[in-house]
């Protein structure tokens, strides 16, 4: 079946699979060697027999990733916006705003940079809703202050959702 198809034969495929991730285990030093004529640890030893070039280390490196994030959320209620509770809201660096909303024309997202002076409408056709313009202006505020090289270490984007 596998000729008629084109394919290479299925045991073949997963020896050289096998051997791959042997390989590539065994760079990284993720490899043990309990048993090395036995199991698993046999795959590994018979490809460094059959050619010396896999004794040789690669230029591979572990994957590492940094999950910490870069940002803080705080959530305020509608009464500390308006001042209800005596205190303004704390924002300092950039301030960017951000709106969804529907018209005749069709639902648009909107960001507004009161510091940097920038505006940006975002038209999103008839069938977005208005959340899923919100949520198209944060991204876009996210955007535009990754794309932009600006020396404040706070930002602070304003939403109502």
């Amino acid at each position: 079946m596998e000729v008629l198809v084109g394919l290479p034969p299925l045991d073949l495929v997963i020896q050289g699979e096998a051997r791959s991730a042997a390989h590539r285990l065994w760079s990284l030093g993720c490899w043990s060697y309990l048993h090395p004529q036995q199991g698993h640890s046999c795959i590994l030893t018979r490809l460094q027999k059959s050619d010396p070039i896999f004794n040789m280390r690669v230029d591979i490196m572990k994957l590492v990733f940094n999950l910490e994030p870069k940002y803080r959320v705080t959530m305020l209620a509608r009464e500390e916006w308006t001042g209800g509770s005596g205190t303004t809201p704390m924002v300092k660096g950039l301030i960017l705003f951000t709106d969804g909303s529907r018209i005749a024309e069709g639902t648009r997202a909107g960001v507004y940079g009161q510091s940097s002076n920038r505006r940006l409408g975002i038209p999103l056709g008839k069938h977005a809703t208005v959340f899923q313009a919100e949520v198209y202006a944060i991204l876009a505020c996210v955007h535009e202050t990754e794309t932009q090289d600006r020396p404040e270490k706070y930002i602070s984007i304003c939403s109502d959702s």
